[in-house]
Formats: C-alpha cells, structure tokens, sequence
C-alpha cells in the first residue's frame, strides 16, 4: 500500500502553488537551522578574520568591523522573518555579504595561497546555501554570486590554461555541479514527503467520499474550538441523519445512496460554512457551532432542512437534526449523546425538522 502511495506521488506535478507552500512550510520549520547557519558562518569568517589579521600582520581593520554589523544586521532581520520569499533576499544578501568578506580576507594572504583558499571560501557557502529552505532562483543567483566574487582566476597569479588553472577549473565545475544535484535532488525528495504526508493525513482526517472532515477530525478541531473560544458564549452542537436512507441504498442501489451523502454533505458544507462540520459513519453528520446565539442556531437548521429538501434531484431527500447547548462541564461526548437523543425525537416526531434537546 506504501509502495502504491508512493508510486502516485512520484508521477504528480507539483503545480506553483504547492511549491510555494512547501518552501513556506520547510522555512517555517527549518527558522532555527537557518539562524544557526547564519551564526556558524559569521563564526568561520570572525575566526579566520583573526588569524589572517594577527598571524598575517594586517591587523584588525575597521573593514572588518563594518561587515561584523552587516553581519550582525541580516541576522537580526532573519529573526523577524516570517515569509519564505523574504528569507530568499535575505540569504542571497547574506551570500553577497560573506564572499565580500571572504574575498577581502584572502587577498591579505600570499597570492600562492590565494586560489586554493578561493575555492575553498566557495566551497563553504556553497554547502550552506545548499542545505537552506530557499527557492531554485535564490540557489542559482547565490550559485552566479559566488564563483563571481570568489573565482580563483580573478586578481590572482594563476592562469586558466596552466596546470594549477585546469586543476583548479575542473575542481570549480565539479563542486559546482555536486551542489546544484546535491540541491535539486534533496529539495525534490523533501517535495514527495511533503506530499505523502499531506495525502495520509487528508486520508486519515478527511472523509474520502464525501471530501469532508471525518469523525476524528471532527473530535479534535471541535474540541479545539471547545476549549478556545469564552464559555460566556454559547456552544451547540447538532446531529444529522438522512430519512429513510436504508430505503435509498435497497431501492436505488448504493450508488445513489453514495450520491445522496455527497449532496448533503455539499449542503452541510455551504450553509455551514465557518463552523466544523463532519461525516461520522454511515447517514450521520455533526455540526459544532460555538459563539452563536440560540436564534442563529435555530435559523441555521431551519435554512439546512430547507436546503436539502429544496435541492432539486433525481432523489429527494429530508433531514433530521438534534440540537443540544453543549453546557459548563460539559464534555464533548457528552454533548453527542444529548445531540443523539434530540435527533431521535426529531425522526420520531415526523423527521424533516430541527429539536432542540430539553
């Protein structure tokens, strides 16, 4: 079954839209691995600031304190980032920044030592643009602004048709080649997973007929909303059953009675629109609706029962609705069952009707 799953995963096109929300959602979750990125690599450049500063006798220029605040600057910005795309700006100014001052560090060493430390500064933030949930154009603009400001042939003793120059382009090409795979293939994987999960978890939380929530999405959002929204504001909770379904499924086939269901679920869907709403099993809906009113309750059933009966349809259909005030102390169980035993009055008292429980 994982394998099946799997196999129409990877045969989907990811339209533009879902790229973008997963690029958002990677950001959102990988915002410390960023931060920390971004501390490491100042770390790296601070470090080897000092050693080339001390140990090469340049001392600790006011260069060096300007781009510390640039530094200091982007990462602060990155804290109070919150949108993937602005993360893409912000990375590809913080690559700009770093190959600037890894540029600057290297041209105080011995123009011998210059070309190989190029590519190794290359080397590092093409790694660490690698890993980071950034989009393809922002990967390929930090890929062009790297080997432009760290390319080991610019301002340097070595020329590209010798031998340290063929070795040093062969090395560049296939480091560059490497990181750009290496980004494509990682960011495509995580693409599949993100997909599955999300395809699982539609499957796990929504009901596969009716393209509605599901019993247990139902219990959990509507215990959020139980527990989130002032208890001085009313809490109702409805139960919906099909009349005469059974007569539906033995005289029309399952087939219609499967087209019933997803009508009124699309009923359900429109009139109840900002409330949760969900299939439970079989010909049974539920409705949660907190901070209504009575009245509104009562014109939201009344508007449903007419809806569903007004639907024009091959096979027409009634619905039946209990409605209990879910009280203080309540559980959310405990509300289905008072919404249960008002539902059975209301199929006991001529159906196609709302009751109200007590």
């Amino acid at each position: 079954m994982y394998k099946t799953i799997e196999d129409e995963v990877l045969k989907r096109t990811a339209p533009a839209e879902l790229w973008a929300e997963f690029i958002q959602h990677e950001f959102e979750r990988l915002r410390s691995f960023c931060l920390l990125i971004f501390v490491a690599s100042i770390s790296v450049w601070v470090i080897f600031d000092l050693i080339v500063s001390f140990l090469g006798g340049q001392g600790f220029t006011w260069r060096s304190m300007v781009f510390l605040v640039v530094f200091a600057m982007l990462t602060v910005i990155l804290l109070f980032t919150r949108r993937a795309r602005h993360f893409d700006v912000l990375n590809l100014l913080f690559v700009l920044t770093m190959t600037l001052g890894v540029r600057l560090l290297i041209e105080g060493l011995p123009s011998s030592y210059q070309p190989a430390w190029l590519v190794l500064g290359a080397s590092s933030v093409l790694y660490s643009t690698s890993v980071l949930p950034i989009s393809r154009w922002s990967f390929y603009a930090a890929q062009v602004t790297i080997w432009l400001v760290l390319n080991p042939f610019l301002r340097t003793d070595i020329g590209l048709f010798e031998l340290r120059g063929v070795l040093t382009a062969c090395y560049s090409v296939f480091l560059c080649g490497l990181t750009i795979y290496t980004f494509l293939k990682l960011r495509e994987a995580k693409l599949h997973n993100y997909i599955m999960s999300r395809l699982l978890l539609d499957q796990a939380y929504n009901d596969t007929l009716t393209e509605i929530p599901n019993r247990r999405s139902f219990m959990a959002r509507a215990e959020k909303r139980l527990m989130a929204v002032p208890r001085e504001q009313d809490h109702y909770l409805a139960m919906i059953d099909i009349d005469n379904f059974k007569k539906v499924n033995d005289v029309y086939g399952h087939d219609v009675g499967d087209e019933v269901l997803k009508a009124i679920a699309a009923d359900i869907k429109s009139v109840m629109a900002p409330y949760e709403y969900a299939r439970l099993g079989g010909e049974e809906f539920a409705i949660y609706l907190a901070g209504v009113r009575h009245a509104d309750v009562e014109a939201l059933a009344g508007e449903l029962c007419r809806t569903v009966r007004e639907r024009p349809t091959r096979h027409p259909v009634t619905i039946s609705i209990g409605v209990t005030r879910v009280e203080d102390g309540d559980t959310l169980n405990q509300a289905l069952i008072k919404a249960d035993e008002a539902l059975y009055e209301s199929k006991h008292t001529g159906k196609d009707r709302y009751t109200f429980h007590g």
